[in-house]
């Protein structure tokens, strides 16, 4: 068996306690349910979640090693990933606001599900930060008698990105609800749009400026 269960217990373990630290996707994902809804934050989430597998595929075949050994291209992949996200928070803070329907869904200025997906799986596939992750934390459960530690990696990031899915869609559910509760007029979504851009331009400018 290339991942036993109880190396997969473990492995889920502190994936989960590190998916639900706080961090950048999960700013990202509360931010997004909170602004545009449930169905949306579930949206962004799930692209998140599903950008690991990114990450997954670099890890299994050694290019995220070139990656972490050549400072121009960290340096490049971290200003693309951060421009990216100041891009995102410019549009939402541009955002003339949306409004819920009585259904509780967003009327209005709204992305399509499959728009805030790309936008949750491209902020989160090319954040160099989480490249070095999967570099530093998958191998850590590879054990390489029992099999290739490439399959090995492949596994362990597929379960890292089913369990993101989970938590991340839970949290942009759980978010929508918070949204819902509190955008109650055109004004107050404009300005729930313009918090959530700002954090997605702190967090692009904090991951292109930090060392």
């Amino acid at each position: 068996m290339l991942v036993t269960l109880p190396q997969l217990a473990a492995f889920l373990a502190a994936a989960m306690l590190i998916t639900l630290s706080p961090g950048p996707d999960n700013l990202m994902v509360l931010s997004q349910g909170i602004s545009r809804g449930r169905r949306q934050g579930m949206a962004f989430g799930l692209g998140c979640a599903l950008g690991c597998l990114n990450h997954t595929l670099l890890a299994a075949l050694g290019i995220s090693a070139l990656i972490a050994a050549s400072p121009l291209a960290f340096t490049a992949l971290k200003i693309a990933g951060g421009a990216y996200l100041v891009y995102l928070g410019w549009g939402a803070i541009r955002s003339p606001g949306a409004s819920f329907r009585a259904d509780g869904q967003l009327a209005g200025q709204q992305s399509s599900l499959a728009a805030t997906f790309r936008r949750g799986l491209i902020a989160n596939a090319i954040n160099p930060k989480v490249v070095l992750f999967f570099l530093a934390f998958l191998p850590q459960f590879v054990n390489p008698a029992q099999g290739p530690a490439g399959v090995q990696t492949a596994i362990l990031g597929t379960v890292f990105t089913l369990q993101g899915a989970v938590i991340f869609g839970a949290l942009g559910y759980f978010s929508g609800h918070v949204g819902q509760w509190l955008a109650r007029s055109r004004k107050a979504s404009q300005w729930l749009d313009r918090v959530a851009g700002s954090i997605f331009i702190a967090l692009g400018l904090r991951l292109i400026l930090a060392r």
